[in-house]
């Protein structure tokens, strides 16, 4: 069993601080955060700064230098042990000297899961794992989702009146919420890997599905090192037309060309447009990307498709039958929803299309976090299957 001491916890705190410095930028990597500590002080630190550069424990190894030797490591995840767009991190490691590896929980890659650690064991090298493991897990749903369900973290968004309304009987919905919360809903949008909507939310609201994040609010580096979510339009009949704003935005050609900036999902393509009857003939300019989907029901497929492209982490911005779907089919992990302090009505459109006739039919959620974002609540729920636990 291991006992941790008071500053065992607050140095891996510290890792865990770091970590949260790339949740703009290390997708769709996870957020990794080290501290490198000798004689009681930090003399390295790092955290994971952008899909294909250095990780956190180079970056904190670089940072420590020749004092590295005989110094404790604390990581956030697992040291990395095969050789991708970057080197091994316990390699590096182990080559640094360092006399101890505490890591907050074990990697869920199976190419690296205990691989890491026993590289550093059959070297000398102590280690440990599990030291603020529930807080580390919650740094990474969508990496954990990739790997232990082979689908990614599932968030579904949504703006409400407080008598539950989602928009007017006539589709209109801008805007239900104050620029507070809007505001907040970019940086929401900053994290994800991807963002989907539907044909209904699209022709109401024509929306571009861009995260506008305030840079001035985030980390210097998040600048330098942001790619905008690939986007997902679920379009029955083919309905969206090229100028729509979902096609208008276009990654700089310089970033999606860059291979050790972008990862599989990318692959030079902005938008998924997926329909049941065959587009192609209107979609000419590869930056997009038509998908005929043999039923939209296939969403689970979706999900797959992504997950093996190497999305973890999806946002869902869409109207109550989109939304109800996903909710039906049980592949929703989280919902995010922004209460206004407004009626909207009974004749305007509810937050979900869900088929209940039976108060034991009802789907159960967890509160997690309530926030005040001007006169506007954002609620955090958790669903049964969320992964954090």
């Amino acid at each position: 069993m291991n006992d941790w001491s008071a500053q065992d916890h607050q140095f891996m705190a510290e890792a865990l601080r770091l970590a949260k410095r790339g949740e703009f930028t290390a997708r769709p990597n996870p957020v990794v955060g080290c501290v490198i500590v000798k004689n009681g002080d930090v003399i390295g630190r790092g955290w994971h700064q952008s899909f294909g550069q250095a990780h956190a424990e180079i970056n904190a190894l670089q940072q420590a230098g020749e004092q590295a030797k005989g110094a404790t490591c604390y990581v956030t995840l697992e040291p990395c042990a095969h050789v991708g767009k970057t080197g091994s991190c316990a390699q590096a490691l182990k080559q640094s000297g360092v006399a101890k590896v505490i890591a907050a929980m074990q990697d869920p890659n199976p190419e690296v899961s205990g691989k890491g650690l026993q590289i550093l064991e059959q070297a000398g090298i102590a280690t440990q794992s599990g030291l603020l493991e529930l807080q580390a897990r919650k740094l990474n749903p969508g990496f954990l989702s990739h790997f232990e369900r082979h689908r990614p973290f599932v968030t579904v968004k949504l703006a409400m009146s407080l008598d539950g309304r989602t928009a007017l009987k006539n589709g209109q919905s801008q805007w239900i919420t104050g620029a507070q919360a809007r505001a907040d809903v970019q940086r929401l949008r900053a994290k994800q890997d991807v963002i989907i909507t539907g044909i209904g939310t699209q022709q109401s609201d024509d929306p571009s599905l861009t995260a506008r994040l305030d840079f001035s609010t985030v980390d210097q580096t998040v600048k330098q090192h942001f790619r905008q979510p690939l986007r997902v339009l679920f379009d029955r009949h083919g309905k969206a037309n090229l100028n729509d704003k979902i096609f208008k935005f276009n990654q700089p050609s310089s970033e999606r060309n860059n291979s050790k900036q972008n990862a599989d999902i990318w692959k030079g393509k902005q938008v998924w447009w997926m329909t049941l009857s065959d587009q192609r003939s209107a979609l000419a300019d590869s930056k997009y990307q038509h998908i005929e989907a043999h039923s939209m029901t296939a969403i689970s497929e979706v999900l797959s498709a992504l997950s093996e492209r190497g999305a973890s982490q999806v946002l869902v911005e869409a109207g109550h039958r989109l939304a109800g779907s996903f909710l039906q089919l049980g592949l929703v992990d989280q919902l995010v929803v922004y209460m206004a302090p407004k009626l909207m009505g009974n004749h305007a459109m509810g937050l979900f299309d869900l088929q209940i006739e039976q108060m034991d039919q009802c789907l159960p959620l967890d509160l997690t976090d309530v926030r005040q974002f001007g006169d506007d609540i954002r609620l955090t729920y958790k669903l049964s299957n969320d992964l954090s636990d």
